[in-house]
């Protein structure tokens, strides 16, 4: 009986052989396109709900009404979730970059302070409940970003990566023959 490795790694061998790549190849591909289709509609909903004002009118109304944050479902039980990680990740980045209201550098609020963990809600307010709304807008995206990258690795694979490696492969070859 095959154990759970080695049917993972049978499934993928014939992936790579039916699909012309290299496993290699085929992985990086879908490590690349995963975090591309983050990156990319992070920024668009960001921009997009910058320009129509989404992510004020959403996150504020999500975190300062308890009707709709203690009613028991899952799209609440997550969006919660997503939108309390949106926001330590739109703090932790604004104070780094200087972004979504907070100066650059500005220290961290202290924990000593007695302040319950949501330590931007009390300043969402443009930049920063639009950056909210976008992370949480990616995560429940998570389902169809990863079958999409599955979908499109081998062809990525074929047209990007493999390219590039044999390039590089060639580039080192030409220089231990020198």
């Amino acid at each position: 009986m095959p154990t759970l490795r080695q049917s993972y790694h049978n499934a993928l061998t014939s992936l790579s052989a039916r699909t012309g790549t290299p496993l290699p190849s085929l992985v990086l591909s879908f490590a690349v396109l995963h975090e591309l289709t983050a990156i990319i509609p992070l920024a668009g909903i960001f921009f997009a709900s910058r320009q129509l004002g989404l992510g004020e009118r959403v996150v504020g109304r999500f975190i300062h009404s308890d009707k709709v944050r203690n009613e028991p479902s899952w799209l609440n039980d997550h969006m919660g979730q997503w939108f309390d990680e949106g926001e330590r990740w739109a703090e932790r980045v604004g104070r780094r970059y200087g972004i979504f209201g907070f100066s650059k550098g500005q220290p961290p609020v202290s924990a000593i302070d007695d302040n319950p963990p949501r330590r931007v809600s009390s300043i969402i307010a443009g930049d920063a409940a639009n950056a909210i709304f976008a992370y949480g807008m990616v995560k429940a995206l998570l389902p169809a970003r990863v079958g999409l990258s599955l979908y499109l690795s081998p062809s990525f694979s074929r047209r990007v990566v493999e390219p590039i490696r044999l390039r590089v492969a060639r580039l080192f070859r030409k220089s231990s023959t020198l």
